[in-house]
């Protein structure tokens, strides 16, 4: 079952360095029939990512978009951006193993991709394997509800 949901775009943002990846993401998830919002960067000009996670995650976090996707060279520094917001929890995945318990176990809501250290095709199993597991929830959820800050 996939965690898409109607009427929502996937929110997709990356720096210089997941500029390529990015553009192959969305030509894939387009391809598939599946909407995608672009938060930038449009090129592989170097850039600062924060720039970008920051209205990524805005846009996830208040609803607009679901789920999110984001790639920067290593995944570190957009990830730490991403996860300043309350709302995110942002999941830096290199494996379908990854990706798969960080939506079942952790609920995650924008995947992240360390660019320079994935091919493409990997990437795009990684995506899939994101957008089609389910949280399980139960002694999860717990855990889960411990994270925002009070």
């Amino acid at each position: 079952m996939s965690i898409l949901q109607p009427g929502k775009k996937v929110a997709l943002c990356s720096d210089h360095a997941g500029y390529e990846l990015k553009r192959t993401i969305i030509e894939y998830l387009n391809g598939r029939g599946i909407a995608t919002e672009d938060f930038g960067t449009d090129s592989a000009d170097s850039c600062d990512y924060p720039d970008f996670a920051h209205p990524c995650a805005l846009a996830v976090e208040n609803g607009s978009d679901y789920p999110g996707i984001a790639m920067c060279g290593t995944g570190n520094g957009i990830a730490m951006t991403l996860n300043k917001h309350q709302g995110i929890r942002a999941a830096l995945c290199w494996d379908t193993d990854l990706a798969r318990l960080a939506r079942e176990h952790n609920n995650a809501n924008v995947l992240v991709l360390p660019a320079r250290f994935i091919p493409a095709d990997k990437a795009l199993e990684i995506v899939d394997t994101f957008l089609n597991t389910e949280f399980e929830g139960g002694r999860h959820e717990r855990r889960i509800e411990k994270i925002p800050v009070k």
